[in-house]
């Protein structure tokens, strides 16, 4: 799936990899399009300077190689397919 038109590594970016997680990191979605949006993911609410804001350093659900499908529907504001 490398350098498909899906998946994306770049092991040369000076944060690869960004998070812990196990098998390949997906860079496609480096910045989350579902950081504004009701993501499926392991994100957490956390107070920073007395706001209110999304953490999102323990959820890798953008960088699994097999949600861009996933991603593409909420971006599109269907519902996603948990099968």
């Amino acid at each position: 799936m490398d350098n498909s038109s899906r998946f994306f590594a770049n092991r040369e970016c000076e944060y690869y990899p960004c998070h812990d997680m196990e098998g390949d990191l997906n860079c496609l979605f480096c910045y989350c399009p579902l950081y504004n949006l009701r993501c499926p993911g392991n994100f957490t609410v956390i107070e920073k300077n007395g706001r209110k804001i999304k953490s999102c350093m323990d959820c890798t659900f953008p960088h699994e190689a097999g949600n861009y499908d996933k991603i593409i529907e909420i971006l599109k504001g269907g519902k996603i397919n948990e099968s």
